[in-house]
C-alpha cells in the first residue's frame, strides 16, 4: 500500500467511527505504531484529523459542542444557581481546578477574593478570576478549541499531570445512570477525565437537562464523582437512585 493509500484509509477510518487508536491503525494498515504516528502527525499538520491521546479523533465530529456564546445563555438561571451552591464548598487556600463549562465561569465570577489556587484550561474562567489579587491562576495550556473556548490535547493532560488539587468543579454533557458521565467528544472527554484523576474531591455540576442523556464520550464512571449539584427541576426518583450509588445529589435553591 503506498503512503498517499495509507493516509486516506486513516482518514476514512477516523472520519467513520469518530476516533481510533493508534493499535487499532497499526493492524489494519499491517504497519508499525511508529508509523502510525508519524502518519497522524502529518494528517494533523494538513488539517485532516486532531491527534488525540493514543489515536486520532475527526475533525467532522459527530457531536460537536455548543458555542460558548450560545451555551451562556442556555438554562442560565439554573446554572447561576448551582454556581452559586457550589462556591460556597470553597475554603481559603484550597487548590481547585474550575473547567471550561459555563457553570465553571458563572462560578469564577462570585469566588471571593480569598488566597486561593485554580486551575483551568478555559479562557473565560482565567479571564475573570484575573481582577482577583490574592487568587492564583494556572492555566493548563494546549490546543485552543475555539467553540469552547478551551484549551484541549496531550498538551493540556501532560500540564494536569504536574498537579494534585483538592477538588474539581466540572461539568459533562450527560448522566445515565448505568453509563456513567460523558462529553461531547474526546478531547473534551480526556481532559475532564484527567481532572477527576488528580482531584481528591470531584463536584458534578449539572442542570437537570444532562440527567439521563448519553454523550458521545464516556470519561468517568459514576463511582468517580463524589457530589451532583443540580437545580430543583431533578425528581426523587432520580435522587434516590443517585443516592442508592453513594452519590450525594444537592439541590441548589
Amino acid at each position: 500500500m503506498l503512503v498517499a493509500e495509507r493516509h486516506e484509509m486513516i482518514v476514512r477510518l477516523v472520519n467513520e467511527r469518530g476516533s481510533i487508536r493508534v493499535s487499532e491503525l497499526s493492524e489494519i494498515c499491517n504497519v508499525t505504531e511508529e508509523t502510525i504516528r508519524r502518519d497522524l502527525d502529518r494528517l494533523e499538520e494538513a488539517g485532516r484529523l486532531i491527534r488525540s491521546h493514543g489515536g486520532a479523533v475527526s475533525v467532522s465530529d459527530p457531536q460537536p459542542e455548543i458555542p460558548y456564546l450560545e451555551r451562556e445563555v442556555t438554562r442560565m438561571e439554573e446554572k447561576k444557581r448551582i454556581a452559586k451552591q457550589a462556591v460556597a464548598y470553597i475554603e481559603p487556600h484550597d487548590r481547585i481546578i474550575l473547567d471550561a463549562s459555563t457553570t465553571a465561569w458563572y462560578m469564577a465570577a462570585i469566588v471571593p477574593d480569598i488566597p486561593l489556587t485554580v486551575l483551568t484550561n478555559s479562557i473565560k474562567v482565567a479571564m475573570e478570576l484575573s481582577t482577583k489579587e490574592k487568587v492564583e491562576v494556572i492555566s493548563t495550556g494546549g490546543t485552543l478549541a475555539p467553540r469552547s473556548l478551551s484549551f484541549l490535547g496531550p498538551s493540556a493532560e501532560r500540564s494536569l499531570d504536574q498537579y494534585h488539587v483538592d477538588k474539581v468543579f466540572l461539568s459533562c454533557k450527560g448522566i445515565h445512570l448505568e453509563r456513567g458521565i460523558s462529553e461531547s467528544n474526546e478531547l473534551q472527554a480526556l481532559v475532564k477525565k484527567k481532572m477527576i484523576n488528580i482531584s481528591d474531591k470531584v463536584f458534578l455540576l449539572a442542570d437537570t437537562s444532562k440527567i439521563g442523556v448519553q454523550a458521545f464520550t464516556y470519561f468517568a464512571a459514576l463511582s468517580q464523582i463524589d457530589e451532583i449539584i443540580t437545580d430543583d427541576e431533578v425528581d426523587a426518583l432520580t435522587i434516590r437512585q443517585l443516592e442508592e450509588k453513594a452519590i450525594k445529589v444537592t439541590v441548589a435553591p
